[in-house]
């Protein structure tokens, strides 16, 4: 069992250092799971933020959700127990959702560490919360995002539990594609959500402005400013594509946009592939490990 465990925890990190981090600021405890890495407020008992790059490959996993609730050991304070939210009235709300977390069994287990969750209101997390995370997965179909999220954690909120956990009564999200270049945050009440999402986007200026959080300091000043100020709701799209749609229902593998290179616009291929090497049959030649047939 321990080298199971060793093997999928080696292929948790090689899947992420292929990826440039752009891990936030951080006001606390920095802690680094395998697919996911967070900020924990002691003093909120709680993180302030939890951060993973999800791919179409993430997305192709077909592992179960399991439910394995339990204290994250590597909090050095203690992280808050399952019984801080029994008879609550509050959901244990993901921050990372497990959806997310399909790949294997390590992810999907890491993402059950109460470390992980926050309380958040029945309607919010089985309602608009999880209408987001099925908009980002499809987003994430058509490419690597940066995923930065969690409540808004500010003085005098109610407390739950014998470890005073801290209801928040906001919660965001900030979604970074680096392939396209574009940036958009949420805020969202923590009751039942009346709007649409695109009524919830902010810029991302107002999600660090509101919570003390630097998200992807480590990009150049000036492309920061120009990404973080803005809002283009033009560059998102609100309905998950139509092969996102059906390979969540059917578990079938996603087609995703081919990363080749057209040579006559210099522009980036717009055909849809299967492939695993993310490119389509005429540009199988730009694979970096491609081997040309004899």
């Amino acid at each position: 069992m321990q080298k199971l465990l060793f093997i999928l925890f080696f292929l948790g990190s090689n899947l992420l250092s292929t990826a440039q981090e752009y891990l936030p600021k951080s006001n606390g405890e920095v802690i680094k799971h395998s697919y996911y890495t967070l900020s924990y407020l002691e003093d909120f008992e709680q993180a302030e933020w939890v951060y993973y790059v999800l791919t179409p490959k993430m997305l192709r996993g077909n592992v179960r959700r399991t439910n394995n609730f339990r204290a994250d050991p590597k909090i050095s304070t203690g992280s808050a127990q399952l019984s801080d939210y029994r008879n609550s009235g509050y959901d244990r709300g993901h921050l990372v959702p497990a959806g997310d977390m399909k790949l294997n069994n390590l992810a999907m287990s890491e993402s059950f560490y109460m470390s992980n969750m926050s309380p958040q209101s029945v309607s919010f997390n089985r309602g608009i919360w999880k209408k987001l995370e099925y908009i980002i997965r499809g987003w994430a179909s058509e490419g690597e995002i940066h995923i930065a999220t969690g409540g808004i954690l500010i003085s005098g909120l109610q407390e739950i539990g014998y470890n005073r956990v801290d209801v928040p009564k906001y919660f965001y999200k900030v979604v970074y594609a680096p392939n396209y270049n574009k940036m958009i945050a949420f805020i969202l009440p923590n009751k039942k959500g009346q709007k649409a999402l695109k009524n919830y986007v902010v810029s991302v200026d107002k999600v660090e402005e509101l919570t003390n959080i630097d998200f992807f300091p480590q990009l150049l000043d000036e492309v920061e400013e120009r990404l973080e100020n803005r809002v283009n709701l033009s560059d998102w799209t609100f309905s998950a594509s139509k092969s996102y749609r059906n390979s969540a229902r059917k578990n079938v593998t996603l087609s995703i946009r081919c990363r080749g290179i057209s040579k006559s616009k210099r522009t980036r291929c717009k055909n849809k592939t299967k492939n695993k090497n993310a490119y389509c049959y005429a540009h199988q030649s730009q694979y970096p490990r491609y081997i040309k047939s004899k």
